[in-house]
């Protein structure tokens, strides 16, 4: 069948087809070896014709290994063979303690394609694939093979799927029928969900970054106010000694402050009542008594406006407020975290526009009240309970509590964000992402707890957006370029790659591909990842649902793989439009 080699290049050769009558079709995509000088180089048929077979270099077995890439090619005087059964173990992987299966080779009569779980898994990975393709089904089944697996426990795997269209949760909710180890929890974005799924954020965890996002900051100016109203916040929120007298420090110099403004009196008033409404103490409020000589009036009564537009007992009121006033306090910073709520956010941002003047700012303004609608509006909005926390946690308590059930370990999390719309979720994503980020830098031992982070439609929320901009930085860019060391990786799942961060997809080294066919999305697959040939790009336009090319790190050579269904399925059907307009009998 084979003849001699008639031509080679840097990746390919070209050779004779000595007897076209047995030439078999189907030996297209099958692997080849050229023998010369006790050297086996492995190729794989890439084309027919009538007279030549293409064949693209991938890589050389010496001794019992596979080693990929060529640096010795073969002679034209190379004799060239089919793989053998011992060869293709060797590219396709063997069974071994840290060792899963895939799926399956179509080529070569059912092989089982065998993954190194540590080259798979202790790297980002994609997985590409129209709608229909497969796709959904074959992340489902590659978990549930790493959870069947006889030659692995997985007990202490963190798994974080954010499910954009609840798909996932039929697929892993009776995980420990495999083994009773092996727990399955649940959080819902969905009004019907029950207060143990709900999922909820602890407010006084998200930072600067995250409230800027969440309030959809687009202004450099906003970041100083977010910033100050969460130290507020923080701050309103202590009940220390400490805590009231920085309280009473912060009323009192904001109340100085407007008093010495240039304002008419009901215009100081008004701005002062604001300010005891945003944050009141025993010393500040509208009811506390204030001394005089031989007299005692009520704080309110310190504001009553006479008939020359002035406040009779300003000197009194000046002299109450200004003994509050301690400049050693202005760099009070607290160390504790306390428990705040969205409602004392609000206040403690009314606090910072009025006591810094910001609303009587003309080019402050607009950046001001606009964080103030935005927050009211997330306030007074259904999506405020996923912001609402019923006690105080710290933050390694709630990620602990994540992957907890009870009393025992939760390996898979689905986070079903199928009833909020793409910006919100966008931002959710980002929050634990930021938080896991953090958690797993802070470890003493790194990348001793490793999380994997499964973004179903990924190109909803890796994107090319503006935080780079806003804040300096992605925190999906910095998870792809950083995460890895720490044991914090991305598992993108896709329809449309060419949607997704440049800088995400350069750092991912795995890659599953089921059937893609837009133009603009398989160009895109070519140009980001230079290690792709031209001819992994065309062949997977003609894979078969449940079918992919894999290729990268954890593979010796791009393989394609058929994989089982899953068992259960995730709900990614199709809809039976038969049973649907059927007329009932």
């Amino acid at each position: 069948m084979f003849g001699k080699v008639v031509y080679v290049s840097d990746n390919s050769a070209h050779v004779k087809i000595t007897d076209k009558e047995s030439l078999a079709t189907n030996l297209l995509n099958f692997h080849v070896v050229f023998e010369s000088d006790g050297k086996r180089i492995l190729g794989e048929i890439d084309d027919i014709s009538e007279d030549l077979i293409k064949v693209e270099f991938l890589g050389e077995f010496i001794g019992n290994r596979f080693v990929g890439g060529i640096l010795n090619k073969p002679s034209l005087s190379s004799t060239i063979r089919v793989i053998n059964k011992e060869e293709i173990a060797l590219i396709v992987g063997e069974t071994s303690p840290g060792s899963m299966e895939l799926g399956v080779s179509p080529l070569y009569d059912g092989c089982s394609i065998m993954l190194d779980i540590n080259h798979f898994f202790s790297n980002h990975m994609a997985i590409f694939g129209n709608t229909g393709s497969g796709k959904s089904c074959g992340v489902a089944r590659l978990v549930q093979n790493l959870f069947s697996n006889k030659n692995f426990l997985p007990y202490r795997a963190n798994i974080f799927i954010f499910d954009a269209y609840s798909e996932y949760h039929n697929a892993f909710k009776d995980i420990n029928k495999i083994n009773p180890n092996y727990n399955f929890k649940y959080y819902s974005t969905e009004d019907e969900a029950t207060s143990e799924n709900k999922l909820r954020i602890p407010l006084w965890l998200l930072e600067v970054d995250d409230l800027a996002l969440l309030l959809n900051a687009n202004d450099h100016a906003q970041l100083p106010i977010i910033e100050r109203m969460l130290k507020l916040a923080n701050i309103f929120a202590g009940k220390s000694e400490d805590a009231l007298r920085y309280k009473n420090h912060l009323i009192a110099s904001a109340i100085m402050a407007i008093l010495f403004t240039n304002q008419t009196s009901p215009a100081k008033r008004n701005d002062v009542f604001s300010i005891l409404a945003s944050c009141s103490t025993p010393q500040f409020n509208l009811e506390a008594p204030v001394q005089g000589i031989g007299y005692t009036r009520s704080f309110r009564d310190c504001f009553i406006i006479d008939t020359a537009g002035q406040f009779p007992e300003s000197n009194l009121m000046t002299k109450y407020v200004s003994s509050f006033i301690d400049d050693k306090l202005n760099e009070y910073d607290p160390d504790e975290i306390n428990y705040y709520t969205l409602d004392d956010l609000e206040k403690a941002l009314s606090f910072t526009l009025i006591s810094e003047g910001l609303l009587r700012n003309e080019k402050a303004f607009n950046s001001a009240i606009t964080l103030k609608v935005r927050l009211h509006s997330l306030a007074i909005s259904k999506e405020a309970e996923f912001f609402t926390y019923p006690t105080f946690i710290t933050m390694q308590n709630y990620i602990a509590s994540l992957v907890t059930l009870g009393t025992k370990k939760a390996q898979i999390v689905n986070f079903n964000l199928a009833d909020i719309d793409d910006s919100l979720a966008k931002v959710i994503t980002k929050i634990f992402t930021k938080m896991l980020f953090k958690f797993t830098k802070d470890l003493g031992t790194r990348a001793s707890i490793p999380f994997h982070i499964f973004l179903e439609e990924s190109h909803r929320y890796v994107q090319n957006d503006g935080d780079r901009f806003l804040i300096g930085y992605n925190i999906f860019e910095r998870v792809a370029k950083e995460g890895r060391k720490y044991g914090l990786m991305l598992n993108l799942i896709s329809q449309r790659p060419v949607e997704l961060s440049d800088t995400v997809i350069s750092q991912v080294s795995n890659f599953l591909i089921f059937r893609m066919n837009h133009p603009r999305d398989i160009e895109y697959i070519r140009k980001m990842l230079p290690n792709i040939s031209s001819e992994i790009v065309e062949k997977q336009k003609s894979l078969q649902p449940g079918t992919c090319v894999a290729f990268g790190k954890a593979f010796k050579v791009p393989m394609i793989v058929k994989m089982e269904m899953p068992d259960p399925e995730p709900y990614s059907a199709n809809c039976d439009v038969v049973q649907s307009w059927a007329v009932n009998q």
